[in-house]
């Protein structure tokens, strides 16, 4: 199974994904894609450390997501990745001119012959008001285009809103 879990920041869309992810009785593999690039950062890298289980396996892969998920879907595992909207800023810094719509084609074609279910948490970025600066509305479209590509393929999608799941594909939520 794939699951896509949005919403914005803080609204408990990562503490829902680890909910799900225990919920499969399975081994879990948690893809963190985060850089403590400042303070801030660092503290809620260590907030999110704190609150995973201790028996799951890190994989930290601010780039190489791709390659990660080729490798572990290949279990019988789950995977949760958070957060793929980290994953897009750091390609965006990274490589800002690479073509997009190819890295998501290969995104999805690491999930198509899979063993594992996946869970991906993504923020919703695109309901604020338009951002000034050429770089900060290329991240939101491609954010953007991202979350439709995955919703498109994944099996069920929640919008988690004030620490609820509401559900936009696949049936009601299985966790709260």
């Amino acid at each position: 199974m794939i699951q896509l879990i949005l919403g914005g920041a803080r609204s408990g869309k990562s503490r829902y994904a680890e909910q799900l992810a225990i919920a499969t009785q399975k081994s879990v593999v948690y893809i963190a894609t985060a850089t403590a690039s400042d303070a801030e950062m660092a503290e809620r890298i260590a907030h999110h450390q704190q609150q995973r289980s201790a028996d799951w396996q890190l994989r930290e892969c601010s780039l190489d997501l791709i390659d990660a998920i080729t490798e572990e879907s290949q279990k019988d595992q789950t995977i949760l990745v958070d957060c793929l909207t980290l994953w897009l800023n750091n390609q965006l810094f990274h490589f800002p001119n690479q073509n997009f719509a190819n890295l998501f084609d290969a995104l999805i074609k690491s999930i198509e012959s899979r063993k594992a279910d996946i869970i991906f948490v993504a923020n919703e970025v695109g309901l604020g008001i338009i951002p000034l600066g050429e770089i900060s509305r290329t991240f939101v479209d491609e954010a953007g285009r991202l979350n439709q590509r995955l919703a498109q393929v994944a099996d069920q999608v929640f919008f988690i809103a004030a620490g609820l799941p509401l559900p936009l594909k696949g049936g009601s939520p299985s966790v709260l």
